[in-house]
């Protein structure tokens, strides 16, 4: 059912022009950055001027990037917002946000419907997640998931909100 909600809201945000930032990653350096294994700075390849992270698989790696502690959301739409760009990824690259409730676990959400491979420019991907009533996050992390090997750069990471579809 869940699987089916997400179509649903990446359907209708397709086209969404009423979203909310609600997190912005300027990315200047690594700073903030949780875990720097096979994470560099890139000044030069960026999409808006800043710089990019640049990141090196050797082999399969999720890449914990972010954590923004308790953002006190609920009853909407929130959306890990990127720019990505690959070289020569062999297996897939794509974001995963894993939302932490207090008392009940970790839940995530992957953009499997964005995932790169090979070499691609900068593309914008994101994955999306449902905040039901009185579902409210204490923590969201921010990854990059490379199944295989090849490089990455992220630049323009952000968190977004959207009002969530009618009937959910």
């Amino acid at each position: 059912m869940r699987t089916i909600l997400i179509a649903l809201c990446l359907i209708l945000t397709a086209g969404a022009a009423d979203v909310t930032v609600v997190r912005d990653y300027p990315i200047t350096d690594t700073e903030g950055v949780i875990d720097r294994d096979g994470v560099e700075f890139n000044k030069t390849l960026t999409t808006d001027r800043n710089g990019s992270l640049a990141l090196k698989a050797d082999d399969a790696t999720t890449f914990r990037l972010y954590e923004t502690g308790d953002l006190d959301l609920e009853e909407t739409l929130i959306i890990y917002q990127a720019k990505m760009k690959t070289l020569n990824v062999k297996g897939d690259a794509y974001l995963e946000m894993w939302c932490r409730f207090p008392g009940r676990g970790e839940y995530f959400s992957r953009g499997l419907q964005y995932a790169l491979s090979g070499t691609q420019d900068w593309v914008s991907v994101e994955t999306p997640f449902v905040l039901r009533k009185g579902e409210n996050p204490d923590n969201i992390r921010l990854n990059v998931v490379v199944t295989g090997k090849g490089r990455v750069w992220l630049d323009e990471v952000r968190i977004v909100k959207s009002e969530l579809p009618a009937g959910n």
